[in-house]
């Protein structure tokens, strides 16, 4: 199966959920904003949410500094 995560498409084996996705990509979770399909998922929908053949994800990680 394909999606398609920051621009760039990746190959998956099995469905996963998008916090499975993120620890194999080792995205931390907090601090980290996840849209996908054009739509922001809440963190607490992570563990749930199974990913499917052709979504999109923009995965996003906040920078503080000053």
């Amino acid at each position: 199966m394909t999606i398609i995560v920051n621009g760039q498409p990746r190959e998956l084996s099995a469905p996963l959920t998008v916090e499975e996705l993120l620890r194999i990509l080792e995205v931390p979770g907090r601090g980290t904003a996840v849209e996908l399909n054009l739509q922001l998922l809440p963190r607490a929908r992570h563990g749930e949410q199974l990913l499917a053949e052709g979504d999109r994800l923009e995965i996003v990680s906040l920078v503080g500094g000053g």
